[in-house]
């Protein structure tokens, strides 16, 4: 008969099909927020470089200098890449993170959607898929991690 507490050892039984499912996710989205991180480093660097990919807008309610922006995004996606690693080792402390962090990138990319449109959605729709991924991954269905 199987056990039912979380005792480890050889009597130990494989990880349910929940438990693994929950794992995915959240092996999903650290490499998402990496991602995200990483991208949003390098439209960070392209800000700060005042770079031509950018739309000129006129008359935006939510107006910055392009420099700034591209601080913005810089700094988000530096600290969204450290909390991807936490989330890879599994820290609780990263889930929460990891959720503020891509609510607050959700944030930035929606402010940012005159200077950069196409990108700036896709930006909304990944961080959208971490927010959803973290929240719904069970924060004790690590297996021994």
């Amino acid at each position: 008969m199987a056990t039912t507490h979380g005792a480890r050892g050889a009597g130990t039984h494989a990880p349910s099909a929940k438990r693994q499912w929950a794992e995915g996710l959240t092996v999903f989205a650290a490499v998402s927020l990496m991602i995200v991180g990483v991208l949003d480093i390098l439209r960070g660097v392209m800000g700060i470089a005042e770079d031509d990919v950018f739309v000129t807008t006129q008359d935006y309610v939510f107006q910055f200098d392009l420099t700034a922006w591209g601080w913005t995004h810089l700094v988000l996606g530096a600290l969204a890449v450290l909390v991807s690693l936490g989330l890879v080792r599994g820290a609780l402390w990263a889930r929460v993170a990891g959720v503020v962090i891509a609510g607050l990138l959700i944030i930035a990319n929606f402010l940012s959607l005159p200077y950069y449109p196409v990108w700036s959605v896709v930006m909304i729709a990944f961080s959208g898929f971490i927010v959803w991924a973290l929240c719904v991954a069970r924060p004790g269905s690590r297996s021994g991690r």
